[in-house]
């Protein structure tokens, strides 16, 4: 599977393309010769400096987006949660459960059932009936969250929306992932928080500039991951350009101490 996106230089160049078949922008690949099989009742973390796919791939998978090449089958339905995934400014925590809702498609009697039980868990008091635009990064990861799983669906990808939340807030989430991939949810964990992963997921997938680097274990991936991302971070834009790292280099330096 690969994903590309046209690369415009200004809006006079993207109409030039809609009126001439024959004019192709320069293209960004995003993700190249992607193929993985993610299994039901697994949690699969997924790592990666900034602009290396990862978002990108959650989008497939959810249907915000198409591949450019290739395929990708969902068994089962799919909710993304990130901090302002489905919600909207303007309406109140209240009106976004029912609105999120409907666009899952449940009906208004459906909603009203496990409405009680996402304030429960939200736990923001009396800030469920102010718009969602004075809500806190952490209210907002709280409400959306809950929102989320209390939608039960078969597959739940996690957009470093637990890095806003508390602890204690972000303990009660991964004990309910726990609680999902016991009963047979596949779990994606997007997340710079490798200490979550560590400890939580089955697997780690290492994606690099659209690449995957490699996916395995846990402790197979996240100290190699650590340091290749402190070195990569000392490094200047044309040292990064040229730099291209394999996992076994990196699993040699990191884990052999």
């Amino acid at each position: 599977m690969w994903k590309e996106y046209p690369m415009f230089k200004s809006d006079r160049e993207r109409l030039r393309t809609l009126f001439s078949f024959r004019y192709m922008p320069k293209q960004f690949t995003a993700l190249q010769d992607i193929n993985l099989e993610f299994k039901k009742g697994e949690i699969t973390g997924i790592i990666g400096m900034n602009g290396s796919g990862k978002s990108t791939l959650s989008s497939i998978i959810t249907g915000i987006t198409s591949p450019s090449k290739g395929s990708i089958k969902v068994t089962g339905e799919v909710n993304m949660l990130s901090a302002n995934a489905g919600m909207e400014n303007h309406l109140t925590g209240l009106e976004n459960i029912r609105y999120k809702g409907l666009l899952m498609g449940l009906t208004d009697k459906q909603i009203i059932a496990i409405r009680d039980d996402i304030i429960e868990f939200a736990d923001i008091g009396e800030h469920i009936e102010q718009p969602l635009r004075t809500y806190s990064s952490g209210m907002r990861s709280r409400l959306g969250f809950s929102i989320s799983i209390h939608m039960d669906p078969d597959i739940l990808i996690i957009d470093e929306a637990l890095a806003v939340g508390d602890n204690s807030f972000s303990d009660k989430c991964l004990a309910k992932m726990d609680e999902f991939k016991k009963n047979g949810k596949t779990i994606l964990f997007v997340s710079h928080s490798v200490t979550q992963m560590e400890t939580f997921c089955d697997k780690v997938l290492w994606l690099h500039r659209g690449n995957i680097l490699g996916i395995d274990v846990p402790s197979r991936i996240i100290a190699p991951y650590c340091g290749f991302a402190r070195e990569f971070n000392a490094m200047t834009n044309s040292e990064r350009a040229e730099f291209k790292p394999t996992l076994s280099e990196y699993q040699e330096k990191y884990l052999s101490k």
